[in-house]
């Protein structure tokens, strides 16, 4: 993994371009297309398609377009939709025996879920053939840096599926959890302005460069206070290799299932203390700096060996589309008694 430069700084700037194209040639257009015409836009939806677009991009070179203006209906992304929803599924049907019986008999949500995973195959196979027949060794996409080392169709095929599960609803559902909270908390959006024109400074530029985010401490901290409260993955499971103790003394057989709750996590007074439930980016702050806290007190991007290894590019892909939004539009969510799932948020001038 070393050799692909995860996280290194060649890596980190070849996203950020990326990111950077596509809020300038795409969201903001969107945006502003319907900005001031009283129109009700579905602000998930948008930033589904604008991570989708960007992980397609990073991962292996491919663009979908699925934020252009029309908001097309791509294949690819209807297939993995579905895929990621009858796999859901899976885990909370009362007994494994339906699923597996409808899989034998191929009927229902099995039989479309055998039918999207073959849309995805074939589609990350094409890719894969694509590298192989005009050459991958001076691309950038990931797809191109794993086929370096690894000469092993399905395992680079579910390498492609693990970077789009990984990269597209995290950072999505994390997006629209933070402008939801933004729109209760305009004390935190009117702070983020503030600290974004003193980053900038007399800076001519557009959008804020990688190390001038780098310097928005107040940002960073607003939006871990979001991820603390809306983490996009409520809840997530281990199995244990062999057998273990764990830290307070509890023992732990060898294939047994640990399911760990980050949602409930990021509630408990007594983890958070009795302001638990409240949006506090201060929290995270000391000194007017970020403070990072222990991983296994929030495990949103996991601990220990098996750290999120896309963490700093989703946050950063994060930092850029809040910065670009709100320095030009004011978001307003309708019926803010709804939860954050599925906002409709209108955009006025």
């Amino acid at each position: 993994m070393a050799s692909l430069e995860l996280g290194g700084v060649s890596v980190r700037a070849h996203a950020f371009d990326i990111v950077k194209s596509e809020i300038q040639s795409r969201l903001l257009p969107l945006l502003s297309s319907v900005s001031g015409k009283e129109q009700v836009l579905d602000l998930q939806d948008v930033f589904r398609r604008f991570s989708f677009d960007n992980i397609c991009k990073f991962s292996f070179g491919l663009d979908p377009g699925c934020l252009e203006l029309s908001l097309p209906v791509s294949e690819f992304a209807e297939a993995f939709d579905l895929a990621s929803k009858f796999s859901a599924q899976r885990g909370l049907a009362c007994s494994s025996l339906i699923w597996k019986v409808k899989r034998l008999l191929n009927l229902g949500t099995e039989k479309q879920l055998k039918e999207a995973i073959k849309i995805l195959d074939e589609f990350a196979q094409q890719m894969i053939n694509q590298r192989q027949e005009n050459g991958f060794s001076e691309r950038n996409d990931l797809l191109s840096r794993f086929m370096g080392t690894i000469n092993d169709d399905k395992y680079l095929r579910d390498i492609i599926v693990s970077f789009l599960l990984a990269g597209r609803d995290t950072v999505a559902y994390g997006l629209t959890s933070f402008f939801w909270l933004l729109t209760q908390h305009p004390e935190v959006e009117s702070a983020i302005l503030d600290e974004l024109e003193r980053a900038m400074g007399s800076s001519d530029g557009q959008f804020a460069s990688f190390n001038q985010m780098r310097e928005m401490h107040y940002l960073h901290a607003a939006l871990y206070e979001s991820l603390r409260l809306f983490p996009p993955v409520q809840f997530d499971s281990k199995f244990a290799e062999e057998d273990d103790i764990l830290a307070d003394g509890t023992f732990v057989r060898k294939g047994t299932r640990v399911t760990y709750h980050p949602y409930a996590m990021g509630r408990m007074e007594s983890v958070w203390g009795s302001d638990c439930l409240e949006f506090k980016p201060d929290r995270w702050l000391k000194n007017g700096r970020y403070m990072p806290q222990d991983l296994y007190k929030f495990p949103v991007f996991q601990a220990g060996k098996r750290v999120c290894l896309g963490k700093e590019i989703a946050v950063m892909e994060m930092k850029c589309v809040v910065l670009a939004v709100i320095k030009q539009f004011k978001i307003l969510v309708l019926g803010l008694d709804q939860p954050p799932g599925l906002p409709l948020v209108l955009l006025p001038p």
